[in-house]
Formats: structure tokens, C-alpha cells, sequence
């Protein structure tokens, strides 16, 4: 009996479960996402290059001019404080308009493919200090983790698959390469370039499959680590909805904060109606308040019995009327005033306790 009770609590401890839209959400908070940087990178190169054949004749333009401005008026400056702090300030310029297209397109390429990816999130989580990653015990389980020997074979493949497409790409234009010894430096830069444009663009497909590949993983891997164990689902519906012995404590507790509230009323009641023994129901009537007589407490058996001491200690009247007291209690609330179909027995009751009193 033992040991089928400790295998229940093994199995109900065991993440099998998949994970509920508040884990997912408080994950999420702490930049815990399903996400490949393998994307970001070839989508980055793949813009990137693309935009390099668009600005290739700005930047020829602008670099050739910057050339041609070192040797021909740079040279010319007499080395001075002010003259170098010139020559930098117009370098500096050259080459953030040179290099602004390109950081415009990187900036667009990282958010867009963060965004396709995980959608819009902002949080600081990940950057927080964090003892456990300087733990020389944790780190060596993430080195030879079953995910280290993923990255180290996606590496292998992405170096592979480069290294062939950059070798395809040269071995095809062997030939015209030989033959740039007899053209110009224009022709050669131009051929140079082109072929650089075409490895970027080609790697950068090839990584991009390598990334969907790496992105199905990374879910996989993502849902694996976020499973919940049946207790982890208990005590997550408990911290939703609350513990039900603290929501039955405090529900106990608002009953007896009521109860006083409604005992407090008693003395200043007009009358008790009771059944004698099971029902009491306190009737007061105030003009101020309300242009009817209204119910300030009720009860049955054990709280009927503490009405009837409170009304007795405060010489307040008890009337008995079975009939009555039972039709108040079923459809008066506290606080509510008499309906139309009770007036004249109520009346007749408050009309005879104000007869006592004036007798009194």
C-alpha cells in the first residue's frame, strides 16, 4: 500500500502535462520564448546583401570620392589640431552616410524577424543577475547537455553548408576570375562584388533553412522544458482561485463580521417577531430612513435564539406570529422594507407594540 502511494506521487510529480496559458504567459514574462537566432542572422544577411546591389554605385561614389579627398586636399593640411579634428569630423561623415542605409536595414531585419517569431515582447528578465549562471557545477551540465550537442552539430552543419556554397560559387567563376589579369581594376572590383553579393545571398538561403530546421526545435525544446507535472497544475488553480480552506476561513469570517453587524441592529429593533422557537425576525420602522418598516435582522434556531437574548436584554417586545415570522424570513432580506402583501400584519403588530409602550 506503501509503495503504490509513493508511485502515485512519483507520477503525479512527473512533468507530463502540457503546459497552461498562465505558465505560458509567465514564461513568456521572464523572455523564456521559442526562438532562433539562426533566423535573425539569415534574414540580417540576406536583406543586408540585397541592399548591397542597390547601393553599390552610391557607395563606389562615396568611397572614391573620400579617396580622391585624402589624396588631393587632406594631404595638402598643414597637421594642426584644428585641421585633424576637420579631417576626422568629414571622415566621420563620409562613412555614417555610407553606413547608415546599412544599419537602417540591419535594425528593420531584427525586429521584423523577432517579431514574425514571438511577437511583440519587452521585458528585462534576462538581463537580471543570475548566481546560477556563474555556477561551475550548472555550467558544465549545459556544456555536455543534450542541447550543446545540438548547437555543436547545427555549427558543423552551418560551417559545412557555407563552406560548400562559398567553394560551388568561386569553382563556377574559376575562369573569369583567371582572366581579370587583363582587364582593368573597375571590371575586377566589379566581378569581386558580384560574387561576394552572390555567397551572401546563397549562404544566406542555405541558413535560412538550416534556421526552420533549428526553429522546430527550439518549440520542441521550449514545450518540453515548460510541461507542468499534475501537482504543478493543482497548485497553479490554487493560486488562481485560492486555497479552498482559506477561502472557507474567510468566507467564515465575513459571515461572522455580518452576524455582529446584523446583532448590533437588534437593540434598537421596534419589535421581534418570532415562531416562538425556530424563527425571529427584528422589525424597525424609522420615517427618516425608509417610508415602510424594513427588516434589520433575521434567523433561524441558534442565531433565532441569540436575536431573542439581545431583544430581551434590551427590553425590546417580542411578538409571537408563526405565520408572519416564517414569510419575513423566506422573503425579506436584511435591510430590505416590507412588501405591500405584509403591511397590514406588521402593522398590526408595531400597533400593538406601541400600545405596550405607551401603557409602559
Amino acid at each position: 500500500m506503501m509503495q503504490l502511494k509513493l508511485d502515485l506521487q512519483f507520477f503525479a510529480g512527473e512533468k507530463t502535462e502540457k503546459a497552461t496559458p498562465k505558465k505560458r504567459q509567465d514564461t513568456r514574462k521572464k523572455g523564456q520564448v521559442a526562438k532562433s537566432q539562426d533566423i535573425n542572422t539569415a534574414i540580417l544577411l540576406f536583406l543586408v546583401f540585397i541592399l548591397f546591389t542597390v547601393i553599390g554605385a552610391f557607395w563606389k561614389e562615396m568611397f572614391t570620392g573620400l579617396y580622391m579627398k585624402s589624396f588631393t586636399k587632406f594631404i595638402e593640411w598643414e597637421v594642426t589640431n584644428e585641421s585633424v579634428h576637420n579631417m576626422f569630423v568629414e571622415v566621420s561623415i563620409y562613412m555614417a552616410q555610407a553606413l547608415a542605409p546599412v544599419m537602417a536595414i540591419a535594425i528593420v531585419a531584427g525586429l521584423a524577424s523577432n517579431f514574425m517569431q514571438i511577437g511583440f515582447l519587452f521585458t528585462t528578465e534576462p538581463l537580471q543577475m543570475k548566481l546560477n549562471k556563474i555556477d561551475p557545477i550548472q555550467g558544465a551540465k549545459r556544456v555536455f547537455s543534450a542541447r550543446a550537442l545540438v548547437e555543436l552539430v547545427k555549427s558543423l552543419l552551418k560551417i559545412s553548408m557555407i563552406g560548400t556554397i562559398t567553394f560551388t560559387i568561386l569553382w563556377i567563376n574559376k575562369d573569369e576570375m583567371m582572366m581579370l589579369a587583363g582587364k582593368d581594376v573597375e571590371v575586377a572590383l566589379a566581378f569581386f562584388a558580384n560574387v561576394t553579393i552572390l555567397m551572401g545571398i546563397f549562404s544566406a538561403i542555405g541558413l535560412l533553412v538550416v534556421s526552420v530546421i533549428d526553429f522546430t526545435y527550439q518549440r520542441y525544446d521550449y514545450e518540453k522544458n515548460i510541461k507542468m507535472s499534475k501537482n504543478d497544475i493543482k497548485d497553479e488553480h490554487k493560486n488562481i482561485e485560492g486555497d479552498p480552506l482559506i477561502k472557507s476561513k474567510f468566507k467564515e469570517r465575513q459571515r461572522q463580521m455580518a452576524m455582529q453587524r446584523m446583532m448590533s441592529e437588534v437593540p434598537d429593533a421596534d419589535v421581534v417577531i418570532t415562531n416562538p422557537t425556530h424563527y425571529a425576525v427584528a422589525i424597525k420602522y424609522d420615517e427618516s430612513k425608509s417610508s415602510s418598516p424594513y427588516v434589520v435582522a433575521k434567523g433561524v434556531d441558534f442565531v433565532a435564539s441569540k436575536i431573542r437574548e439581545i431583544a430581551k436584554a434590551n427590553e425590546v417586545i417580542l411578538v409571537e406570529n408563526r405565520r408572519l415570522a416564517r414569510a419575513l424570513y423566506a422573503e425579506i432580506e436584511i435591510g430590505e422594507a416590507i412588501h405591500e402583501e405584509f403591511f397590514q400584519a406588521v402593522a398590526e403588530v408595531l400597533a400593538y407594540v406601541y400600545q405596550i409602550e405607551r401603557k409602559a
